[in-house]
């Protein structure tokens, strides 16, 4: 996997990459090196070189720098002129989309070059201005534009495959798509598409976008609310449609089961602490409600797949219902 150094005066680099992780997951070889007011130009330069050799792959390097011209931007380029580092490669101008987007990018790249020519039209897409009518009209976003029917969209009524959709994984995950499901869960299931169910996520157009920016090459990522992934799922054009759907709480799976959608399996992979809940598993936070949104699924006739990554054994479903439930039992007794 290329490797990636995030470069910045100050502390920036260390920011963007605390949020990337908070979009896209943890990341392996990925480092941030800041220019500090005491340092020179030499002390970053060494920074930047202990970066490289504390990753797996150091020849396959891109360079995610903040500003072109200053002394960061210099350094690498520098570097970059060296011998023996002809694959490394600089991108100015680090911006959150161009960081999401070369995570996406890289799991399925050879080559440092081929991440940043896929990540530029990224990182120039993200800058955009509110109102619109303040940006330049050659940089109007396209949503400005009225919107035009779909080229070769597919008549309603039009039956593909056997006219049912395909759920080849449905998964609870507080994150939604984020590095362990990009990278382990896609590979392991192969979908068509990435379904992320939320009603509060579809009408966020920060989170939206984010969440489309962090597909894996290949697969396209959509979210919906709740009502429209019923819709789908009774849609005869989404038939040979192979879908991982992904949900925020169970509660969300629940009202989809309860509106007609076809889900008989579902992967617990990260419920979040928050006030009320206790923690059952060290990714897997409970409360009351959550216990009933179980059972309820559970009577309904849906299994559980307790893990986080296709590579871990899954944990006992009774197991950890009935330590929750004794959790909430001795706290409400405290």
């Amino acid at each position: 996997m290329v490797s990636i150094v995030l470069a910045s005066h100050g502390t920036f680099a260390e920011g963007i990459k605390m949020s990337g992780q908070m979009i896209f997951g943890p990341q392996e070889n990925v480092a941030a090196v800041t220019l500090m007011p005491e340092m020179g130009p030499d002390d970053l330069r060494a920074k930047l070189l202990e970066a490289v050799a504390g990753f797996e792959d150091q020849d396959q390097v891109l360079f995610l720098v903040d500003l072109q011209g200053g002394t960061p931007w210099n350094q690498v380029s520098l570097l970059l002129g060296e011998e023996g580092h002809e694959n490394w490669v600089a991108v100015g101008g680090l911006n959150l989309p161009m960081l999401v987007s070369a995570y996406g990018e890289r799991m399925g790249a050879e080559t440092a070059a081929e991440v940043a020519k896929a990540i530029y039209p990224e990182a120039k897409s993200g800058i955009c201005i509110k109102p619109e009518e303040l940006a330049p009209a050659e940089a109007a976003p396209a949503s400005a534009a009225p919107a035009a029917a779909p080229a070769g969209a597919i008549p309603p009524g039009t039956v593909l495959g056997d006219g049912h959709i395909k759920i080849a994984h449905c998964r609870v995950d507080t994150r939604l798509l984020h590095g362990q499901v990009a990278t382990a869960w896609t590979k392991a299931i192969n979908p068509d598409r990435i379904i992320v169910v939320s009603d509060g996520v579809a009408h966020d157009e920060l989170r939206k976008t984010m969440i489309v920016q962090a597909a894996p090459p290949g697969v396209k990522a959509h979210v919906i609310p709740i009502k429209k992934m019923i819709e789908v799922a009774k849609d005869p054009r989404f038939g040979a449609t192979k879908a991982f759907l992904l949900f925020e709480t169970p509660q969300d799976v629940l009202a989809a089961i309860e509106g007609g959608v076809d889900i008989k399996n579902v992967n617990i992979g990260s419920m979040a602490h928050s006030v009320g809940k206790v923690v059952v598993t060290n990714a897997i936070a409970m409360d009351e409600a959550d216990v009933e949104c179980l059972e309820a699924l559970q009577a309904k006739g849906v299994t559980f797949d307790i893990r986080k990554v296709p590579a871990d054994s899954p944990e006992n479903f009774e197991a950890m219902m009935s330590k929750a439930k004794s959790e909430l039992a001795a706290q409400a007794q405290a």
